[in-house]
């Protein structure tokens, strides 16, 4: 009888403390548009790509521009001569390709560096609105298929906060 009682003050003390949470939902998307520093980390980044890009380019004309000349001088050659010229226009090729892996790879780990200390400073945000809202969750608003009306939307709430964290 005393283990009854006990499961039952149990499941009571777990319905009445599930009545008592609060629940938040942020749209971290439009915080994240409305932030200056993701468009001056986006500008870098495009900056980045273009001059990447640029690079790239440069390498292609001069692919190309080899590509042409083996063309024109191929039926005059040599064996020994057109092989190093077919070889030296792999190298080339295989030089483009690797050159364009890494500029993807840096673009990548640029973008987390720039990204990393703004959603440190969303997730910051939201930390301090959690707190001082006392929310048991604040979860970003796409990732559920559902959010019920007894989950507040504190976006605006995140936003406020970020701006105080400048």
């Amino acid at each position: 009888m005393k283990k009854i009682i006990i499961a039952l003050i149990a499941v009571l003390g777990v319905a009445v403390n599930a009545n008592a949470q609060k629940f938040g939902h942020v749209d971290t998307q439009s915080i994240m548009q409305s932030l200056p520093e993701v468009t001056k980390a986006n500008g870098e980044l495009q900056a980045t790509a273009q001059q990447y890009e640029n690079e790239l380019k440069t390498m292609q004309e001069e692919i190309q521009r080899k590509a042409d000349d083996y063309e024109k001088k191929r039926s005059t050659m040599n064996a020994t001569d057109q092989k190093a010229a077919e070889q030296e226009l792999q190298t080339l090729y295989n030089k483009l390709q690797e050159t364009y892996q890494q500029n993807q790879q840096n673009i990548q780990k640029k973008q987390e560096e720039l990204m990393a200390p703004i959603n440190q400073k969303i997730m910051k945000a939201i930390e301090n609105v959690g707190k001082a809202g006392n929310y048991t969750y604040i979860v970003p608003a796409g990732s559920f298929p559902y959010i019920g009306a007894g989950s507040t939307d504190v976006t605006a709430a995140v936003k406020a906060e970020i701006n105080k964290i400048k």
